[in-house]
């Protein structure tokens, strides 16, 4: 085994003319959870466990588009998902249109650990929440006045925003205004720089995991499902790696990113950064997103087609790095 590695996003597709004291909140929380994430490997914590507790923390944390902070639906209300999976058998968890849950990984990871299902939404995953005791608070917990702000302006634009935080006039890759030639199913789209939460390990076992979670679109249609929770989408983990994706969610569920990966290493043999540049490069069609990834013997990689991705990933050998443009 090559030792542990951990990797964590914040969201790929990043506006070009970001202020630099976002950028620097951006890194600093990213810093936070790598060290979060490798004292608990240091101290022999388990794969799975370290996914879970540093995308609690990125949920926590309101800088990112996943619980407090989450992106509002076109009625202006939060509806939240997750997907959690522990590459040793390929168990998985999963939520969607969750609402009052303060840690939508966590509901993911008791959905794999403690219902006989993969996958709970809406009321149903709202019902299993109470039933296991979990944190709840208010729909309102998590809709900031930032939030507001630009779910109005989206409204003004009639658009579906991605960065929902970085009002932009221009129409710079992976970061365009409302006169955007991107389109989202066929369909135009003002896109902005979407950003979900993930994370990746690999311990020191060489058992892989991986965790997503988001708020989705700004001013998404009511019940509209992203790829962050869809196992092999916008999360996998397997015996050979672990992935997280983010992005443009209807790209990335077409072209079944994430599994992607594990596929290219397990049936082509290639290395990690050769599988998640391969598949940056060919299974995107013309969609904006990015991913990273770990492999069991310790490597990390990661990669994107638009102009940045807010990420940042730590080995065993004391390598560390937190970044934002390409």
């Amino acid at each position: 085994m090559g030792g542990w590695a951990i990797a964590v996003h914040g969201g790929a597709g990043v506006d070009p003319n970001l202020p630099a004291h976002r950028q620097e909140q951006a890194k600093q929380l990213l810093t936070r959870c790598l060290q979060l994430g490798v004292s608990a490997l240091n101290s022999n914590l388990p794969a799975i466990d370290v996914v879970e507790l540093v995308v609690r923390e990125l949920e926590t944390d309101p800088l990112f588009n996943s619980g407090r902070g989450s992106a509002l639906t076109e009625k202006g209300t939060v509806e939240m998902e997750a997907s959690i999976m522990d590459g040793t058998k390929r168990r998985c968890g999963a939520v969607s249109g969750v609402t009052t849950v303060k840690n939508p990984i966590s509901l993911a990871r008791l959905v794999m650990d403690k219902s006989p299902h993969s996958y709970l939404a809406f009321s149903g995953a709202e019902e299993f929440a109470r039933q296991q005791g979990v944190e709840t608070v208010d729909n309102e917990y998590f809709i900031t006045p930032e939030n507001v702000g630009m779910l109005k302006l989206a409204k003004e634009a009639n658009a579906i925003l991605f960065d929902y935080r970085i009002p932009s006039a221009g129409n710079e890759t992976c970061g365009a205004g409302v006169e955007s030639p991107l389109q989202m199913n066929g369909l135009p789209i003002s896109i902005y720089a979407p950003e979900t939460v993930g994370c990746v390990v690999v311990d020191g076992q060489g058992c892989c995991a991986a965790g997503t979670s988001t708020g989705g679109l700004m001013n998404k249609m009511t019940g509209r499902i992203g790829d962050s929770p869809l196992i092999g989408a916008g999360t996998y983990a397997g015996e050979v790696c672990g992935v997280s994706c983010t992005g443009e969610g209807e790209a990335i569920i077409r072209g079944t990113l994430a599994r992607e990966v594990a596929a290219v290493m397990e049936y082509r043999g290639l290395k990690l950064q050769e599988a998640v540049d391969f598949v940056i490069k060919e299974r995107l069609d013309e969609g904006m997103a990015g991913l990273i990834a770990v492999s069991k013997s310790g490597e990390v990689a990661y990669g994107f087609n638009c102009n940045g991705m807010f990420r940042g990933c730590a080995t065993q050998d004391g390598f560390m790095e937190v970044g934002i443009w390409e």
